[in-house]
């Protein structure tokens, strides 16, 4: 039977750890060389994001974190640095999350409800 999103967020959920947003926030303030990646498209960037974040949208994500590709993102080279990765509710950064634990990365939280829920806290959002 095909599978539909809802079925392959609720699957990479069963193998990823989970963030909420107020967590995320504290983790950056204790680390601030936490890499916070978001993994929204430049429109959704545009309107506003996590200062310091850095963008790899999910379409591209698998490459830029290889190691063997050529325009590979530099700060995805370390594989046991600490990540928080987010998007705009929390469904792809999970699927990211599952992609990046499956390519090595051994401590990557993904961001419950994403900005949505960073937002809604009253967290920092810049443009």
């Amino acid at each position: 039977m095909p599978k539909s999103l809802k079925d392959l967020v609720a699957d990479a959920k069963t193998r990823i750890r989970e963030i909420g947003a107020a967590e995320a926030a504290e983790a950056v303030r204790q680390n601030p060389k936490r890499l916070v990646l978001d993994v929204r498209e430049p429109a959704e960037w545009a309107e506003g994001h996590i200062p310091g974040a850095l963008l790899v949208p999910r379409g591209v994500l698998e490459a830029k974190a290889d190691l063997e590709y050529a325009n590979r993102e530099p700060r995805l080279a370390d594989r046991t640095q600490p990540i928080i990765v987010h998007c705009a509710s929390g469904a792809r950064s999970a699927l990211a999350a599952d992609v990046l634990r499956q390519m090595g990365f051994t401590d990557v939280r993904s961001m419950a409800g994403g900005i949505v829920a960073w937002k809604e806290k009253g967290l920092p959002v810049e443009k």
